[in-house]
């Protein structure tokens, strides 16, 4: 039988943001499902959530995007009434009230249809860069009857090898990054810009091998060429990725972070800012199962266990998206999966990361202490035994143990047990496509 020990007196760093989402808690309708959505998100203990595909088709219209702040391009940027900011203050607010922090897009919302509106390059580059540095004295210095929330990382546009998010060249592209990344860091050198939400690597691991994936590789390599050539500012790049194989998801990390290396930009942050376990074509039903929430639950417990993603933000939450597996679309329940984003919540408020030993790799775990409590989170995505031993160490006697099962529908089954000597011993049963989450308290 496996074991896995977990020392709760063992600190071995900190907890990483690897838990981020897109989007926000936010309802448009006043109400209820505006009361229960910020409650299911703040539970969730989030710990940066990205603003990107924000109310739907072009951001609601009146959402994050440049072009619904900032509605007449040739209108004068420095006049704070030429920007309409009141939905985004409105949106910005649940995030910020739920305690977790903002990546800020700054660009637009993917546009399918096949007429396209703002997907062409700005007309004025330097117009548009200075555009930006409204929006961010608005958040950050108070401008226009702003905030002072300090919005460290904004993020310059997404996925712009993509034809509907993007109808320019690639070269173009490079030259509206460098306008605004180079202006911005002059005006604000305190915050981190970065980019460019890449499309992903899929062509690495030949699932997706044709001349269109391929530019995905080549985008990426010319853009660090540039950066590095030109001395362009590159505080964090992003970039996505939507599998279930979980060989595939930690082939891609590893890769991103090994070519930011090559470039030289070994200081260069990777943000793995849009992921899930699938999308169109079959993904869906996925993200709303077992299969899903294991899957999740392992994704995060190995980007706090290794040194190739600085950051990470699931795709999506938000209360009405077919990529959003937290919730029952139908009744707007939690599913499976939030339950499991919600177990490694509670291990990342606890903050410090405590050691795990185990000799079974493919059973994933992660836990961490704050000095009074521990929680750790277990996750058999893909492993076939089922049998383990669970030691708990590092507690004082009397603590009590809380293991909660993730089931498939309703709320984890949990069982508590009295910590009664130097150690917690139980025999667990872990089959594959499941999660279990442990507090102790």
């Amino acid at each position: 039988m496996s074991t896995i020990t977990i020392d709760f007196s063992k600190p071995v760093g900190e907890m990483k943001d690897v838990n981020g989402v897109n989007c926000a808690p936010y309802v448009l309708k006043r109400g209820a499902d505006q009361i229960l959505i910020k409650k299911y998100f703040g539970e969730l203990h989030t710990s940066y959530s990205r603003l990107h595909d924000c109310e739907g088709r072009y951001g609601g219209c009146n959402y994050v995007d440049i072009p619904n702040i900032f509605r007449d391009f040739d209108a004068d940027e420095t006049d704070e009434k030429n920007y309409d900011f009141y939905y985004t203050d409105e949106y910005i607010k649940g995030i910020v009230d739920a305690g977790a922090k903002i990546v800020y897009r700054l660009g637009i919302t993917i546009e399918w249809g096949s007429k396209k509106y703002r997907t062409y390059p700005p007309k004025d580059m330097a117009k548009w860069a200075r555009i930006c540095e409204h929006v961010i004295k608005h958040y950050n210095e108070g401008w226009a009857n702003g905030f002072h929330y300090g919005i460290e990382y904004w993020e310059i546009w997404n996925e712009p090898e993509n034809p509907p998010m993007w109808s320019g060249t690639m070269e173009e592209f490079f030259d509206l990054y460098k306008t605004a990344a180079v202006y911005l860091k002059e005006k604000f050198p305190n915050i981190k810009v970065g980019g460019y939400g890449s499309c992903g690597f899929y062509a690495i691991t030949s699932r997706k091998d044709n001349a269109f994936y391929q530019s995905f590789l080549t985008w990426f390599h010319e853009f660090l060429k540039m950066c590095k050539a030109e001395n362009v500012p590159l505080d964090f790049y992003t970039w996505h990725l939507y599998t279930g194989d979980f060989d595939e998801f930690l082939t891609h990390a590893k890769y991103v972070r090994d070519t930011l290396d090559s470039y030289g930009f070994e200081k260069v942050e990777s943000h793995f800012n849009e992921w899930n376990v699938g999308g169109e074509g079959g993904g869906f039903h996925l993200m709303r199962n077992m299969i899903g929430a294991s899957y999740i639950a392992a994704v995060l417990c190995e980007l706090q266990n290794t040194d190739y993603v600085d950051k990470a933000m699931y795709y999506v939450f938000t209360k009405f998206a077919g990529y959003n597996g937290f919730l029952d679309l139908n009744v707007g329940t939690p599913t499976c999966t939030y339950y499991a984003m919600r177990g490694f919540g509670e291990v990342y408020a606890r903050k410090t990361q405590v050691a795990v030993e185990k000799d079974e790799e493919r059973l994933r775990a992660a836990a961490a202490c704050d000095g009074e409590t521990g929680a750790a989170i277990l996750s058999n995505y893909d492993c076939e035994k089922e049998d383990f031993l669970l030691k708990l160490q590092g507690v004082k006697k009397g603590a009590k143990v809380v293991l909660g099962t993730v089931v498939e529908k309703g709320e984890p089954i949990e069982e508590i047990f009295e910590w009664e000597g130097e150690s917690f011993e139980k025999q667990i049963k872990m089959p594959k496509n499941s999660v279990l989450t442990v507090k102790v308290q």
